[in-house]
């Protein structure tokens, strides 16, 4: 792909795109924006594919265009804070776990797995942008439509309440 073969971006884009969409999905359910952010990130993916080095630094192209959707999804959202209201929260699920917490589930096991499902959803959510998804407080703070103060409160309660199930 970083040599313009238009065959491995189409594939690259059969593998990830599904996997991609339910994942801004639950951080958004907006679908407009979803297919914004979408359709940039492949955009940027296709620009900047010959620079990708991730194997050289043990990253994966699934971290690296995860990484590049979750920098364009908050500026999404700070596109549209300053033209309208804010873009509304994915709704909270009571179905089946999704295959992103199936992955976690079996990435984290043992007493740091049980002590991260035991968090409370709010705590767990910052950890997972901070922490999983690599996002800096401000970003968090977008994404989540939540005060910057807030997120970085809740990643301390979660360390708190993830050190005491550990000890």
């Amino acid at each position: 792909m970083g040599k313009g073969d238009r065959a491995a971006f189409e594939e690259l884009y059969r593998r990830t795109a599904p996997w991609l969409a339910v994942r801004l999905r639950r951080r958004c359910a907006d679908e407009q924006i979803v297919a914004e952010v979408m359709q940039e990130t492949y955009l940027a993916v296709w620009r900047a594919a010959d620079a990708f080095a991730g194997s050289a630094v043990g990253g994966t192209a699934v971290g690296w265009l995860w990484t590049i959707a979750a920098r364009r999804l908050v500026d999404a959202f700070r596109r549209r804070a300053h033209h309208a209201e804010p873009p509304p929260a994915a709704a909270p699920r009571d179905t089946a776990p999704g295959a992103e917490d199936e992955a976690l589930a079996a990435r984290v096991d043992g007493d740091v797995g049980d002590a991260l499902r035991r968090l409370a959803p709010e705590l767990r959510q910052v950890l997972q942008a901070t922490v999983l998804d690599g996002m800096t407080v401000r970003e968090t703070s977008v994404l989540l439509g939540l005060p910057e103060g807030t997120v970085k409160t809740r990643a301390r309660r979660a360390r708190i309440a993830m050190r005491k199930a550990l000890t």
